[in-house]
């Protein structure tokens, strides 16, 4: 990994390229995130910058928190996050990452928790069939049907495709394209959608499979 920050997810808006096509992006704010702590070998074992986003107040963290804030000298901030950058050497604490260290045409990986859709059925979770609606289906068309099991093995097998929590679970998409950059706005737009609500923190990192 040679670039990140941190973001927050604004909304979906479309734009149109040189040849009059419409995209879809996701408008993200990124940044300015100031590095908190810088990580190495020595003190570690591991190179890793953290980074902070999202002004607060000072009621809102604990006393460590404020601490370890105002050892770099930054203002109160939400979220901490640490990135695993190939080139830590160059970057010291204190230092501000923006989002023009990405350019147009970069490929990303964005990381996000999805949106949480509480307890739900087998069908809207995983997609299954339902029973045909005639010839005394009766009320379980919507059921996740049979378990599989009897005398042998005696129970149901792991990893079954059951009723259960969907969504809000962490969610990285791989080789998003950058279609545009605002740098005087933080503003960083991604072709097609993002994991999460709006408002929610997405990290941004250069893509790893690209």
């Amino acid at each position: 990994m040679k670039k990140g920050i941190i973001g927050k997810k604004l909304g979906m808006t479309q734009v149109f390229d040189e040849k009059g096509n419409v995209i879809p992006v996701t408008l993200i704010e990124a940044g300015p995130c100031p590095v908190t702590q810088k990580k190495t070998v020595d003190t570690d074992g591991y190179d890793a910058l953290q980074l902070a986003f999202c002004d607060t107040t000072e009621k809102h963290l604990t006393k460590a928190q404020l601490g370890h804030l105002k050892k770099t000298g930054t203002a109160p901030k939400r979220h901490l996050k640490e990135f695993r950058l190939e080139d830590c050497a160059s970057v010291n604490a204190g230092d501000v990452i923006t989002v023009d260290t990405f350019a147009t045409g970069d490929k990303v990986d964005i990381t996000g928790m999805t949106k949480g859709r509480g307890y739900t059925g087998a069908v809207k979770r995983w997609g299954h069939h339902i029973l045909r609606m005639t010839h005394g289906t009766g009320p379980i068309h919507r059921q996740v049907g049979s378990m599989g099991a009897n005398s042998t093995p005696s129970r149901v097998y792991k990893n079954k495709k059951m009723a259960g929590q969907y969504g809000n679970e962490q969610v990285t998409i791989l080789n998003l394209a950058v279609v545009k950059i605002d740098a005087e706005k933080n503003l960083i737009a991604i072709k097609g959608a993002v994991p999460g609500a709006k408002g929610g923190i997405v990290f941004i990192r250069d893509s790893v499979k690209a």
